[in-house]
C-alpha cells in the first residue's frame, strides 16, 4: 500500500458533473475545498486486498452476525447498547423473520504489508455513505485514467459495489417496489439514495423517493407516502436510533412496513458492539481490545486508548488518549447515552494524511473499499475521499 501523487484532471470536476455526482466539493459554509481528490491516489498489492482487507473483512462480518444472533435472546446485552426498551421486539422480530440487509461499510485501520493486520474500528452497518464515489466515481477516474494513459496499464480496482448492489436489490426487492427516503435538502445523504435509486431501477425495481419528514402512520399500522399508500418496504437514509427516539418509533415493531435497513442493524451500528466482540473473540487478530467504560476491566488498555460514543458520526465526540496525554479530541453532541474505549490503533500517515480504509459489505459479500484522508487522527466529515487502485 503506497500513496503516489498524481496531477488532477484540469476537467475532473466536468466529468463529475457528467456522472451526476454534485457533492464532490464540501460545503462553502466550510471553504469549498473539494472533497473527491485526485492529487494522489493508493496503490494496493493483489496479496493487500485479499488477504489483508477482504478476508478479514468476510471474517468480520461474519462474526458480527453471531454476535447480532446473540444480542437479540439476550435483554441485558440489548440494554448495554443503550437501545430503549421499547425497541427490543421490533430488533428481535426483524433478526428471527431474517429481514435481509442491503450493505455496510467497515472501517479499519491499516497501513499495508508488513504493518500487521487491519484492525476493526467500527461497522457502518446502518446509514453509511460515501457510496456513489466508491462504487462509480472512482471507477469512471479508473477507466479515464487507463484510457490517458495516467495510470499503470492493467491498473485494476477493488470494486465490485455497483454489480452487487444491483444484483442484491434484485434478490430482496419483494414484490417490486422499493420506496426510497432521506432529507431532500442534504446533498450527500439525497446523492447516496439517488444512486442507488437508480441500481434498484436497474434491478428491475419500481423505485420512487420520498422525503423522510413527508412519512406518515395509518392507524392500521403502516407507514404511509405523501398520498397514503402503504410502503410494502422502505429504505431509509436515517438511523435506527433517531427512528427508536422519534414518537413514531414505537410502532415500527407492529408495522408491516419492512425496512432496509432492517432494525436488527441498530446492534451493529453501535459502538458498543465492539467491546461486545472482543469478550466474544479475544485476541482476534483483527479486533482491538474493548470495554464499555464503565467496566474496570478498561484498564487493560493503560494510558493509550480511544473514547467513542456509542452513537455518533463523522468522529463527533471521539477522544484519543496517547501515554496518558490528549492528543486529539473532537467537540459534538453525542454521549449522552455513554462510551466505549477502544485500544489505540493509530491511523496511518501517508504524506502527512490521515488514512482510514473503508471496506463494503453488500448481502454478506465483501464488495469493495474507499479511501479518506484527514489532516488529523480522527476522521470527520472534512476528510477527502481519495481513489485507489490495484497495481498491474
Amino acid at each position: 500500500m503506497r500513496r503516489v501523487a498524481t496531477a488532477e484532471r484540469p476537467d475532473w470536476r466536468e466529468h463529475a458533473a457528467r456522472a451526476g455526482f454534485h457533492f464532490h466539493s464540501f460545503d462553502h459554509s466550510f471553504d469549498g475545498a473539494p472533497y473527491w481528490d485526485e492529487s494522489a491516489y493508493y496503490a494496493f498489492s493483489l496479496a493487500e486486498i485479499e488477504e489483508d482487507i477482504e478476508e478479514p473483512t468476510r471474517d468480520l462480518h461474519a462474526l458480527c452476525l453471531a454476535f447480532v444472533a446473540r444480542a437479540v435472546e439476550d435483554e441485558a446485552i440489548l440494554a448495554s447498547l443503550a437501545i430503549p426498551e421499547h425497541a427490543f421486539d421490533a430488533i428481535r422480530a426483524s433478526w428471527r423473520r431474517g429481514d435481509p440487509a442491503l450493505y455496510g461499510r467497515l472501517d479499519l485501520s491499516y497501513g499495508g504489508a508488513g504493518t500487521g493486520p487491519a484492525k476493526l474500528l467500527e461497522y457502518n452497518a446502518d446509514t453509511p455513505t460515501a457510496l456513489y464515489e466508491s462504487a462509480v466515481f472512482q471507477w469512471l477516474w479508473l477507466e479515464d485514467g487507463l484510457a490517458r494513459g495516467r495510470l499503470p496499464a492493467g491498473s485494476d480496482q477493488y470494486n465490485a459495489l455497483h454489480e452487487r448492489l444491483v444484483a442484491r436489490l434484485a434478490e430482496i426487492g419483494g414484490s417490486g417496489r422499493l420506496t426510497f427516503a432521506s432529507f431532500a435538502d442534504a446533498p450527500e445523504d439525497r446523492g447516496t439514495v439517488a444512486y442507488l435509486q437508480d441500481c434498484a431501477l436497474q434491478a428491475g425495481l419500481a423505485a420512487p423517493f420520498l422525503p423522510v419528514e413527508a412519512i406518515g402512520l395509518k392507524s392500521d399500522g403502516w407507514f404511509v407516502d405523501e398520498a397514503g399508500h402503504p410502503i410494502e418496504t422502505l429504505f431509509k437514509l436515517y438511523p435506527w436510533e433517531w427512528i427508536f427516539a422519534d414518537p413514531f418509533g414505537r410502532a415500527v415493531a407492529a408495522a408491516p412496513t419492512r425496512f432496509l435497513e432492517p432494525p436488527w442493524k441498530a446492534v451493529l451500528s453501535n459502538k458498543g458492539m465492539l467491546a461486545h466482540l472482543w469478550a466474544m473473540a479475544p485476541g482476534h487478530p483483527n479486533l482491538l481490545p474493548a470495554f464499555f467504560e464503565d467496566d474496570p476491566a478498561k484498564a487493560a488498555l493503560g494510558d493509550s486508548f480511544v473514547k467513542k460514543p456509542l452513537y455518533a458520526r463523522e468522529g463527533a465526540n471521539v477522544l484519543v488518549v496517547r501515554e496518558g496525554a490528549v492528543a486529539a479530541r473532537v467537540e459534538g453532541p453525542y454521549g449522552a447515552e455513554g462510551f466505549v474505549r477502544q485500544g489505540l490503533a493509530a491511523l496511518p500517515r501517508f504524506d502527512g494524511r490521515h488514512a482510514l480504509i473503508g471496506s463494503w459489505i453488500v448481502g454478506n459479500e465483501p464488495a469493495g473499499l474507499c479511501l479518506r484522508e484527514g489532516d488529523g487522527p480522527i476522521t470527520t466529515d472534512r476528510a477527502r475521499f481519495v481513489p485507489h487502485v490495484i497495481d498491474p
